[in-house]
């Protein structure tokens, strides 16, 4: 499911317009470590396109077992688009976590995405998780599940593509407010609050410092996860 949905993401992130590579450090690009004896791989992807000032794939693989997924696109605060994230935890015994949203910046999402959204039909997946404490930076359109069946993954990566196809939509149509437009910094504002948010999530952190080092983690997470947006 993980290489599922690397696939459907990187599809959808090619027909995003003006797409650009986005420049990373070559020690953060690909990653090698080594964490309770076990091999870590990480392998970050990072690109551009209009409205969006980072769009993050990140793939990781413990052993030869665990896997994860994230993928969080950030977009520019001159554009009224949402963030698009969504996340995956796999390993032998299956997926343990499957999420994906389309996240306001502000108090709501734009007409332009939430009125699709509306109209997607939701599989009937049968466990449906509970979001945690920080949750609340997410959209009522967030799905976070877990897949009981090959059937339920492959029904969560066709509604990725579908969340995406409403993104990029979403983008051809928005037109870009002024840098010093209120409602500009308003979205910037919403942004920082978004990562300030994403970085309580403390699993992260916690297995970062493990394979590497405290200073190491709080970089990865600072500059690379969850970086501030510049000021507009």
């Amino acid at each position: 499911m993980v290489d599922a949905l690397a696939g459907r993401i990187r599809t959808c992130r090619a027909q995003m317009p003006a797409l650009t590579p986005l420049a990373v450090d070559p020690d953060l690009e690909a990653i090698t470590a080594s964490l309770d004896g076990e091999a870590l791989f990480i392998r970050n992807e990072l690109h551009q396109c209009r409205g969006f000032r980072k769009l993050h794939l990140e793939t990781a693989r413990l052993g030869l077992g665990l896997q994860i997924l994230h993928c969080v696109f950030f977009p520019d605060p001159r554009f009224d688009l949402p963030i698009f994230g969504a996340d995956i935890v796999a390993s032998p015994a299956g997926i343990s976590a499957a999420i994906v949203d389309l996240s306001p910046v502000t108090t709501t999402l734009p007409a332009s995405v939430q009125e699709p959204l509306a109209r997607i039909e939701l599989p009937a997946f049968e466990q449906v998780r509970e979001l945690p404490a920080w949750g609340t930076i997410f959209s009522p359109f967030v799905r976070f599940i877990r897949p009981v069946n090959s059937t339920e993954e492959g029904w969560f990566v066709d509604l990725v593509g579908q969340y995406l196809d409403v993104l990029r939509q979403a983008v051809e149509t928005t037109a870009p407010d002024a840098p010093d437009a209120p409602s500009t910094i308003e979205r910037h504002q919403g942004q920082l609050s978004y990562c300030l948010q994403q970085k309580r999530n403390d699993k992260t952190r916690r297995v970062l410092e493990k394979a590497f080092s405290v200073e190491w983690a709080d970089r990865y997470i600072e500059e690379l996860l969850f970086d501030n947006p510049p000021a507009p």
